[in-house]
């Protein structure tokens, strides 16, 4: 037999941190996240109050300002001193604060129950700047104008001084304005684009008309009640996108001219809808259906037409792009887009020509999020320059590509930043510190902490958690690994493993965060006496083009090679019963569990897998497609990445779980692996969550933390 050998490469280790009593243990409402006590605290409504160097957040219902060079406190106001406002000025009072956006010195803006508000706490004078109808969705406010779009059923409505008015008129059900397209895909989170200055309005027009209906049942009615949505699978007719532009002068609305040219037709989506600075052009992509073709294209925002290509992307798998462009505020003619074109996210500077200036920053790392232009020749941005577990904050100059970290602590960084960019405050986790604040100058230079709070479970007895990287059996990449020992641990004991597993692109699991990115739920299980094992294989987040795009027409196989590497490893482990390994996942992590039990058989003695994707036939055009190509022109991987496919070779315990209104995952999929289960004669459990969606929520949650724990209790321990 040949002798397995493995490289490891302890990275982090975070052991308990506390010199005294750790006697308190995490409940079930404290692994679902309903118990606010284990969470970090943070600084709520932090922000920069207009253009100056003062910033305002929410302490203890009190609304508290500071300077950038003073460390003294100052009350902006307080609870009742705004319910007295609010009272004086004619409106009713509230309970809790509402979310601020504080525009300038002295002045914020807010809405509550549909009604919009300007507050002026030096004055002590709230008024009223509009209201928009109740059942109104998609709502998005113009503070330039005071104007509100917003949707109501499928039509696309503004408001003005109060005053609503239509702006689509659509009465076919199936053709939707103003909405999100494509199922949030491509970076896609909203349907509606104000322009520059507020003077036109682009939006989405989804014709859904020829997407089948899929048919969701809610049982509270009696009887039970049809609810049909739209949920176009892989193969089958998608929805047909159109970007209309309303102009608030003329009253008018054109739509851009996306369907002619070598770039035509009606199969395709609209991507990276951008606004010129100047309100004369929309820069939009189109992507093929096959999403392997990139065309970035200008068009005339008064008139629609087309103006020019300015660039194109191709790639012989996908692309896969997720952002706008952006803009040079100080150069309105340069613009930014961001780009896995040689293989990692990185920065590229155009002229509104589609000249290509020159390429922002290079390597084997990942833009993870842009902050923006600031101080004339510099951009802010996120990157995993350091490490792909961790995310830091840095500058580059646009003249000279010279890149400087401003961030000074390992770990996962984000920033909020002053609008000249002189200042940021750098919000932050890793493994030793659950959240931090510090405000800090453009050079990187902490100024002062503002927060920190180091261990808000630091009365709770939790197992010693380890970050580490194995080679992969596919191309000896590192493959990052995090166990979480049990409480308590005994060296010369053998406990059971459970694997948590998610394995899907943009999604990582171990990061230098705190609790290492693993949060609550997992640390109650080890506190129950499992090893908690996770390994981010490839196809995850953050570690580049080529890494990820190994899965693709095949989902599911090179992934389980790399989560049987993790499993090698823990075998070699003194303190691991490997007759007593799990498994555990959700969603892509579901469709993993789930693969792993049934594609190596006897490995895992017990599953749970929620929300699985069964047969990716099942799953939605714009993502099943991507990474899959369609059933017709991918038989084979299809038929190799189903589930359905194993069934036979079932052994040891599995339990499905599924929310019986799930419109991402449709509750059909695991109802076929029951079905096939039971025609063969196979045992397995199967639990559902009435009326819940994707993710199980609200007090239901508790009772599926307890219900996982109960099954790898009753069968793995």
């Amino acid at each position: 037999m040949k002798k397995f050998s493995l490289w490891i490469v302890i990275i982090f280790i975070a052991t308990p941190f506390f010199a005294f009593s750790q006697n308190k243990m995490l409940t079930a409402a404290d692994a679902s996240y309903m118990n606010p006590a284990v969470f970090p605290k943070f600084m709520r409504q932090l922000q920069w109050i207009g253009d100056t160097h003062q910033f305002a957040y929410n302490k203890n219902n009190k609304i508290i300002a500071l300077q950038v060079n003073k460390p003294d406190e100052n009350l902006l106001f307080n609870l009742k001193t705004f319910n007295t406002d609010l009272k004086k000025s004619g409106f009713k009072s509230m309970s809790r604060f509402p979310q601020f956006k504080f525009i300038k010195q002295g002045v914020a803006l807010f809405s509550n129950k549909g009604v919009f508000y300007q507050y002026n706490y030096i004055t002590h004078k709230v008024k009223k700047l509009n209201t928009i109808p109740k059942g109104a969705e998609n709502v998005f406010f113009n503070k330039n104008n005071n104007k509100v779009a917003y949707t109501l059923k499928n039509n696309l409505f503004y408001a003005e001084n109060g005053k609503s008015i239509q702006i689509t008129h659509e009465k076919n059900p199936g053709i939707v304005n103003g909405q999100i397209v494509s199922r949030n895909e491509f970076g896609i989170d909203k349907g509606i684009f104000w322009s520059p200055n507020g003077n036109s309005l682009a939006f989405y027009r989804k014709d859904q008309s020829g997407v089948t209906d899929y048919p969701l049942v809610n049982i509270n009615p009696r009887p039970a009640k049809l609810k049909n949505i739209k949920y176009p699978m892989t193969g089958m007719t998608s929805e047909i996108i159109k970007l209309g532009v309303y102009n608030f002068i003329s009253g008018k609305t054109i739509y851009l001219d996306t369907d002619t040219g070598h770039f035509g037709g009606k199969n395709h989506y609209l991507i990276s809808v951008t606004w010129g600075p100047e309100e004369k052009y929309i820069y939009l992509a189109i992507l093929n259906r096959g999403q392997d073709h990139l065309w970035m294209n200008k068009y005339n925002a008064q008139t629609g037409k087309f103006v020019k290509t300015l660039f194109e992307e191709t790639n012989p798998k996908y692309v896969d792009p997720s952002n706008p462009l952006y803009f040079n505020p100080f150069n309105p003619d340069q613009f930014v887009w961001i780009s896995r074109r040689d293989g990692w996210n990185h920065m590229y500077l155009y002229n509104t020509e589609g000249k290509l200036l020159k390429q922002l920053g290079k390597g084997r790392w990942e833009i993870t999020k842009f902050f923006g232009f600031y101080r004339k020749n510099k951009i802010y941005y996120q990157s995993t320059k350091e490490s792909p577990i961790q995310k830091n904050i840095y500058s580059v100059d646009i003249r000279t590509n010279k890149i400087s970290r401003l961030s000074s602590d390992h770990g996962t960084h984000d920033a909020v930043i002053s609008k000249d960019g002189r200042y940021l405050i750098d919000n932050y986790s890793n493994l030793e510190t659950a959240r931090a604040y510090n405000l800090i100058s453009y050079k990187g230079k902490i100024i002062r902490t503002l927060q920190k709070d180091a261990h808000p479970l630091k009365n709770y007895n939790l197992g010693k958690m380890s970050i580490f990287n194995i080679k992969s059996p596919i191309d000896g990449r590192k493959l990052y690994c995090r166990i979480i020992k049990p409480a308590n641990f005994d060296s010369t004991k053998k406990y059971p493993v459970i694997v948590y597993v998610y394995g899907g692109p943009h999604v990582q699991l171990i990061t230098d965060s705190w609790l290492g990115g693993a949060g609550l739920f997992l640390n109650y299980l080890a506190q129950s006496g499992y090893v908690i094992f996770t390994l981010d294989n490839h196809g995850s987040e953050n570690r580049g083009r080529e890494f990820e795009q190994v899965i693709f027409r095949h989902l599911g196989t090179n992934e389980i090679k790399d989560q049987m590497a993790g499993v090698k490893y823990l075998k070699t482990l003194p303190f691991v019963d490997t007759t007593k390994i799990g498994v555990d996942g959700w969603s892509y992590g579901g469709f993993m569990t789930t693969s792993l039990m049934v594609r190596k058989p006897g490995v895992f003695k017990v599953a749970v897998a929620g929300g699985p994707v069964i047969d990716w036939k099942y799953y939605e055009v714009m993502y099943g497609e991507r990474y899959m190509d369609t059933p017709k022109e991918n038989p084979e991987g299809y038929k190799e990445a189903s589930t359905l496919t194993y069934v036979k070779n079932l052994q040891g315990h599995l339990m499905l779980i599924h929310g019986t209104m799930d419109p991402v995952v449709v509750w059909q999929n695991s109802l076929m692996f029951l079905q096939k289960a039971i025609g063969m004669n196979k045992l397995m459990d199967y639990f559902v969550y009435p009326g819940q969606e994707h993710g199980v929520r609200g007090k239901d949650r508790i009772q599926l933390t307890r219900k996982i724990k109960t099954y790898f209790d009753d069968w793995l321990k």
